[in-house]
């Protein structure tokens, strides 16, 4: 496993970001920002973001700087909008209206900066019947019909974490959003915009193969009876002799025949076409998983195109020997954690720093953007 390089290089060095201090996707949106190579401030609240969890294990906020703003304080809005008047981007995830109620809207800020890029990240949208509704992950995925896909048929769907909803359908198309804003606002005669990222739009469209496979008659429109959900004997996960699992998705005929041959079920196994015999087929594959362990089943796929791998836990995925070859994961300050992607080859991309502590960055920042209100606040907090 790497360890980190405190660089400042990377694709969006320069660019400058203000983060307003919030909890999930935003964060992460910031965090990838920042892990690219941008100047991501976030501005803490006083008390916390709500969650309660330490900050010096908030990963999301790693690369970034902090500084201390009371919003709701006489003077708290006049100093993010001096942050914004001197930043690219803006990031906030309050629900519709609270940025404009706290002095901080698009309106207050695009006046101070007509090119700047005002990212707004929610669940619902800015608008809509649900758009003034509380919500999270789970609740956003289940309505665009994400999360139906999800899990064996007669069960419960299974709930991909926050993963397909938040960070998925949030953070990443409001990374997306907010960098094409941007090039937009960099073009001759272009000018700044607001980017209404929101959670359901970007899980519906996640679906989109999906979705011209149910029109043409190639997916079925319920859980686990599909080839990529579950319902397919040769794309599923199986249970071994010591209770752990092999990944299994041979989905091509030629990479099926070596899974076959080397799961050892020979040519007397039910056709895989036959979707009739598709439970006889699963029944066949399981048994023989359960006869080895995963480790032992790794080791009889190892270097073959069977499309079988072993599957790890948090704590074991970043020392498989791929993942740690790559790097994928790196140590920083005791905390191991995935290192940012993806990789460039002319501008590297690192973990710089941790995560960022709230207010720690008030002094350098008022220096560094020219906004002396906020290194006068630190003092006075300091009283």
């Amino acid at each position: 496993m790497a360890t980190t390089e405190h660089s400042s290089h990377g694709p969006l060095a320069g660019v400058r970001v203000v983060e307003l201090a919030g909890i999930g996707p935003g964060p992460f949106a910031a965090m990838l920002l920042a892990d690219l190579g941008a100047d991501v401030v976030r501005v803490d609240r006083p008390g916390g973001a709500g969650l309660g969890i330490d900050p010096a294990y908030d990963l999301t906020n790693r690369n970034k700087r902090s500084v201390l703003v009371d919003l709701k304080a006489e003077d708290g809005a006049a100093k993010v909008l001096d942050l914004a008047e001197r930043a690219d981007i803006l990031i906030e995830g309050y629900r519709p209206g609270v940025a404009e109620r706290l002095g901080v809207g698009p309106d207050a800020a695009l006046a101070r900066n007509p090119r700047l890029v005002y990212g707004r990240m929610t669940g619902w949208g800015q608008d809509g019947p649900l758009a003034e509704r509380a919500g999270h992950d789970i609740a956003y995925i289940a309505l665009t019909g994400t999360l139906s896909v999800i899990g064996k048929p007669g069960e419960p769907p299974t709930v991909p974490a926050n993963l397909v909803g938040d960070y998925a359908g949030g953070s990443l198309y409001l990374v997306v959003g907010v960098l094409a804003a941007l090039q937009h606002a960099r073009t001759p005669g272009g000018r700044g915009q607001v980017v209404d990222a929101a959670i359901v739009d970007g899980a519906a469209h996640l679906a989109t193969m999906i979705h011209g496979m149910l029109a043409a008659g190639g997916w079925q429109d319920r859980r686990g009876s599909n080839l990529l959900d579950g319902g397919c004997p040769f794309y599923g996960a199986y249970e071994t002799a010591d209770g752990q699992y092999m990944a299994v998705g041979p989905l091509e005929q030629r990479f099926y025949d070596e899974f076959g041959t080397l799961l050892g079920i020979g040519d007397g196994a039910p056709d895989r076409g036959d979707i009739a015999r598709w439970e006889e087929l699963r029944t066949v594959v399981a048994d023989r998983f359960r006869t080895r362990t995963r480790a032992e089943w790794t080791e009889v796929f190892e270097g073959s195109d069977a499309c079988v791998a072993p599957v790890l836990s948090l704590r074991e995925a970043p020392h498989h020997p791929h993942i740690a070859a790559r790097a994928t994961f790196v140590e920083h300050d005791g905390l191991t954690q995935p290192a940012p992607a993806p990789r460039f080859s002319a501008t590297p991309v690192s973990v710089r720093g941790g995560p960022a502590q709230p207010g720690a960055d008030d002094e350098a920042v008022a220096a560094d953007w020219g906004v002396p209100g906020l290194k006068r606040a630190r003092k006075e907090g300091a009283d």
